[in-house]
């Protein structure tokens, strides 16, 4: 029965590449007919042709790697070492360059190894490649190829999305904890102008986590006065509730495991965190990317630098501008999420193997399989820069995204770069002025209690 299957198979493969052949040499043969001629033919036969860049600012970039590495893959890296997909896909690509170049001269030369490798990924035809390849002959000599190759894009299509609305009732949950709780105060305030003041659908509600080792004073006896005073100074209350949780070690899962058992299956959830500043667009975009039973949404937000890094003087802006020299859109954090109540129940049903310790709510959904995971650039997320402390107990690849995003959280690299410049520069300066006051050329002598 599978030989048969495998036979039929077989003819039908022959029989779509024999349609394909046919239909490159038609369109060869009609391009005579074209204004461009057989010369405007795009290689391969019938994919869509190159991009055309307008300016200089639409020009695509080429990455170089070799067999070991890629260079200037983005801003913040020089080289990278090739590992996991990246690694397999140039070796897939230097596998069937070899493959050809057998399939048209034969055996008569060997693959030796990789000189250059370029790529680049056109939106409008795929991932390209162009790589110089040295081969050996049967009497040891060397000669050199170059293959040019594309990887195309299949036919693009539209997966078919349940119908939302932007009516949806947003429950922000917002954990504290007593390293956290100084910016608890601007969060209040954003809530209260952004949703109780215009009166967007939204309630906010509190973990206050507690650490057992503490004493019995309430760390957090102010910030419940706070709430407080919200829910007297507006009419219908301020919607603000709140529950204490008490733990040593606060995960992501040990809080939304208290969180999800005050709210009914059919809740939106969004879990914010200290720092970052709501408004109805951040609202509207989590509500229509948020489908119950569908989708679960991780959006990227904008990151601010470290304030007394990027700005000269005080006092620093009050709000924060999307700019290059302002911030960045952080994409080693997952901190930010939104789900429904009932698509987290049944992950962590499902999901009973994973290890607290060293995952996230995102790793959570993405091993689960069932649900859309929605990854995004959101401009309007935008968060206030806080210090980044990374715990080595997670999780290899977790805790190494904390070490990057703490490190490119500081400031720009030219930011960075006219800093140390500035600062070498005084320090060049105190030893001019050490060596003036010795009054002797020879600078070994010079004593080192001076610099100090």
């Amino acid at each position: 029965m599978y030989k048969l299957h495998r036979h039929f198979c077989e003819q039908e493969l022959v029989l779509t590449q024999r349609l394909l052949e046919e239909t490159k040499d038609k369109i060869v043969k009609m391009s005579v007919l074209t204004p461009g001629g057989k010369a405007g033919v795009s290689w391969p036969v019938g994919v869509q042709e190159p991009h055309k860049p307008k300016s200089r600012f639409d020009v695509l970039k080429w990455d170089y790697f070799t067999e070991t590495h890629v260079y200037l893959a983005n801003d913040f890296s020089n080289v990278q070492e090739l590992k996991g997909i990246h690694k397999q896909d140039v070796n897939d690509v230097i596998t069937v360059a070899v493959e050809r170049l057998t399939k048209k001269y034969g055996n008569q030369y060997k693959y030796s190894h990789l000189v250059n490798g370029y790529k680049r990924f056109d939106a409008t035809r795929g991932l390209e490649y162009t790589i110089d390849l040295v081969l050996k002959n049967d009497n040891g000599e060397d000669l050199q190829k170059r293959v040019h190759l594309l990887r195309p894009l299949s036919l693009v299509e539209i997966v078919p999305m349940p119908y939302v609305t932007e009516n949806s009732r947003v429950n922000l949950v917002l954990p504290i904890s007593s390293s956290n709780r100084d910016g608890v105060v601007s969060f209040l305030d954003s809530y209260a102008h952004t949703c109780l003041d215009s009166g967007d659908s939204a309630n906010l509600f509190i973990v206050f986590i507690y650490d057992p080792v503490n004493g019995k004073d309430d760390v957090f006896g102010v910030l419940k006065s706070m709430i407080t005073y919200y829910e007297n100074k507006y009419q219908n209350g301020a919607r603000i509730a709140w529950i204490s949780l008490h733990t040593s070690n606060p995960t992501e899962f040990t809080i939304m495991d208290a969180v999800s058992k005050k709210f009914a299956p059919e809740s939106l959830l969004l879990l914010c965190t200290i720092g970052m500043e709501l408004s109805t667009e951040f609202l509207n975009r989590v509500r229509m990317n948020t489908i119950n039973g569908w989708q679960v949404f991780f959006p990227i937000g904008f990151y601010q630098y470290k304030p007394n890094l990027i700005y000269e003087e005080k006092p620093y802006p009050t709000t924060i501008e999307i700019s290059k020299n302002v911030g960045h859109f952080d994409r080693s954090l997952y901190e930010q999420s939104s789900f429904y109540n009932s698509d987290y129940l049944s992950a962590r049903k499902n999901g009973t193997e994973i290890d607290e310790s060293k995952n996230d709510l995102f790793s959570m959904f993405v091993k689960q399989g069932k649900l859309h995971v929605f990854r995004a650039v959101e401009p309007a997320l935008k968060h206030r820069y806080r210090h980044r402390v990374c715990n080595p107990a997670l999780d290899e690849g977790a805790y190494q995204r904390c070490l990057v995003s703490r490190s490119q959280g500081l400031a720009s690299r030219a930011q960075l770069a006219m800093l140390i410049f500035e600062h070498q520069q005084k320090v060049d300066k105190m030893h001019l002025k050490v060596l003036h006051k010795q009054n002797d050329p020879n600078v070994n002598h010079m004593n080192p209690n001076m610099l100090k």
